[in-house]
């Protein structure tokens, strides 16, 4: 199983703790034997020794017994304590080490995933394996030291007995695991698999419940999760059927094991091989000795679903980036300015015509130019988004782009963030091409600002300071008064600490993007991408938010992605762009006289 090898490196450092779980349960397992045998033995004696007449001491029995006990009792609190310790730093380690795999491949790896599978796979698939370390590799590695303890103290008194406790710890430890694992292999996978169905149904049904109320779906959408939960149900019944027969077999084995010693050892005892304490103490520690093999077959019925749970991470893990980081050290540009050079790009054919969120997918019907490209076949490549872009954006300038939709506009953004690897042409930034840049330290000299603005279900303080971690408070309601927030920000009863909910949820559109904007200021960078951030507000927002989206554009190199004539006024130049192409170019008063720029914007300059 290579994916116990890999997560065994991966909890490398936390093996002291791991080890310390381990010792400790061991050293609970035996003082629990200890005290079953010790007592049997105990109580035997001293009614032997009663009907004898006899005196024994029974100091050193009853000091054993107690010591015994008292070591268990601490045992089971500290194997918890320290063994969950270990399980929650594993888990912590577990998902800052995929998240760190997971954001090279942000968005160009991810896009066919769906958000609530990613979310699954770091949550519920991570939290799964913590029945690896609890209840696979601490049991099995306690049932193996214990048991041979077990054998060789049962062989000090007699070798038979000895063999016999070793067989049935054998089935009960080794059969009876087998036996669950490979009748529990199909429903854990199959558990693991409808659960995280079920998790991306639940999300799409909350967050597009409006969508399916429209179009009349909201019932088909419910019969589809009944039926997801009707068989994870079917799956959990059939995985408690057989937890409930292997620990019936568990308890069998265990009782057959106690009869077999006394079969055994009752004639030890008529020939005076054993004396009766003994027996009753062996008779005792064999069936106490079972506690060590108890919990392996329900571990090995449910270790499918921990190594389902791990390959769905590996999955993610051993994907590629779809732009490799460069390897030699980060240039120094000579500047913040962007040239493009004959740039050509098109999606994968998996995902082609998607674009960033759809935004640029290509669409006949939205085409400027031509009425080609009315059909895309499996066996022909997809077109190109984006066909011979040539720009020169020196420091300070700023750049408009206008086109319909799938024309390419979004495309030219996640290029410029190396979000994905243009097919031919070049990017340079400040003359240093722009694959020599790691994506971090590019993405330093980047701000942006999307029509799709992102908060995180926190505080409007933690939001802002996303981009500038170390930002006072005076600096964060400056960036927020050039964006022309802070008023309204102030007069929330919690202020900067207010919750604003998941995806910004708790503030209206205008108000997530003007925190974005102060969040671009806060960012500080020298260059500035600006993907329709006025769109879908009223007029009165559009307005208050292109006054701060002006002031966030000094002093930057600006791209800026847009439709409003108002905003294009200020533009040094404008493309017009379809089908990937420049089909039109100049400033907003020379391309008023254009054919295609004046439609675009919806202008009638005939009326």
């Amino acid at each position: 199983m290579p994916e116990l090898i890999r997560l065994w490196h991966l909890f490398r450092p936390y093996r002291g703790w791991m080890l310390g779980g381990f010792a400790v349960a061991l050293i609970t397992l035996l003082a629990n034997v200890t005290l079953m045998a010790i007592s049997a033995w105990f109580i035997t004696a001293m009614a032997v020794a009663g009907a004898a007449g006899v005196a024994m001491n029974y100091f050193t029995p009853a000091a054993i017994i107690r010591g015994s006990a008292i070591a268990r009792t601490a045992g089971r609190y500290f194997e918890r304590l320290i063994t969950h310790e270990a399980t929650l730093r594993q888990l912590a380690g577990l998902r800052v080490w995929f998240y760190r795999h997971l954001e090279p491949l942000a968005p160009a790896r991810l896009m066919a995933y769906h958000s609530a599978d990613l979310l699954t796979r770091i949550r519920a698939d991570i939290d799964a394996l913590d029945n690896l370390y609890v209840r696979v590799l601490v049991p099995v590695l306690v049932a193996i030291t214990a048991g041979l303890a077990f054998f060789v103290f049962t062989a000090l008194f007699d070798l038979g007995l000895a063999l016999l406790l070793l067989g049935m710890l054998l089935i009960a430890g080794v059969l009876l695991p087998w036996w669950g694992h490979r009748l529990g292999k199909q429903p854990g996978r199959r558990i693991v698999e409808i659960q995280a169905e079920l998790r991306q149904a639940g999300i799409d049904g909350t967050q597009g419940l409006s969508e399916l109320l429209i179009y009349g779906a909201a019932d088909s959408h419910a019969r589809h999760m009944d039926a997801l939960s009707r068989a994870l149900v079917a799956e959990q019944a059939r995985m408690s059927q057989l937890t409930g027969i292997a620990q019936a077999a568990t308890g069998l084995t265990a009782n057959l094991t106690l009869w077999g010693m006394l079969w055994f050892g009752i004639p030890l005892v008529h020939d005076g091989s054993l004396a009766p304490p003994q027996l009753a103490m062996l008779a005792l520690f064999s069936l106490a000795t079972f506690e060590a093999v108890a919990p392996l077959p329900m571990a090995f019925q449910q270790l499918e679903s921990t190594l389902t749970a791990a390959r769905r991470l590996f999955a993610i893990v051993d994907t590629e980036p779809a732009v490799p980081e460069p390897t030699g050290p980060t240039p120094q540009p000579r500047d913040h300015g962007l040239s493009i050079e004959g740039l050509r790009f098109r999606y994968p054919s998996p995902v082609a015509g998607s674009g960033s969120g759809g935004s640029d997918s290509p669409d006949p019907g939205m085409s400027l130019g031509s009425s080609s490209s009315s059909g895309m076949h499996s066996d022909t490549k997809p077109p190109a988004i984006l066909d011979g872009i040539d720009l020169e954006l020196p420091p300070g300038r700023r750049v408009a782009i206008v086109g319909a939709t799938g024309s390419g506009k979004t495309t030219l953004f996640n290029l410029l963030l190396r979000f994905w690897a243009p097919e031919a042409g070049s990017i340079r930034l400040g003359g240093e091409p722009l694959e020599h840049f790691p994506g971090e330290d590019l993405r330093r000299r980047i701000a942006l600002v999307s029509q799709h603005t992102h908060l995180f279900d926190t505080s409007i303080r933690e939001n802002l300071l996303i981009a500038a971690p170390e930002a006072p408070q005076g600096l964060l309601e400056q960036a927020c008064a050039t964006a022309q927030i802070h008023d309204f920000i102030a007069e929330l009863p919690e202020g900067y600490d207010t919750w604003v909910g998941e995806t910004g949820v708790r503030l209206s559109g205008g108000q997530a993007r003007r925190i974005a904007i102060a969040r671009a200021l806060l960012r500080d960078a020298p260059i500035l991408l600006l993907d329709e951030p006025t769109e879908g507000l009223d007029a009165v927002t559009e307005r208050a938010l292109m006054d701060a989206v002006q002031r966030l554009m000094t002093g930057r190199t600006v791209l800026l992605i847009t439709h409003k004539p108002v905003a294009l006024a200020q533009m040094d130049e404008i493309l017009v762009l379809d089908q990937g192409r420049v089909i039109e170019r100049g400033t907003h008063a020379e391309l008023l006289k254009a054919p295609i720029y004046p439609r675009l914007l919806g202008l009638d300059l005939d009326a």
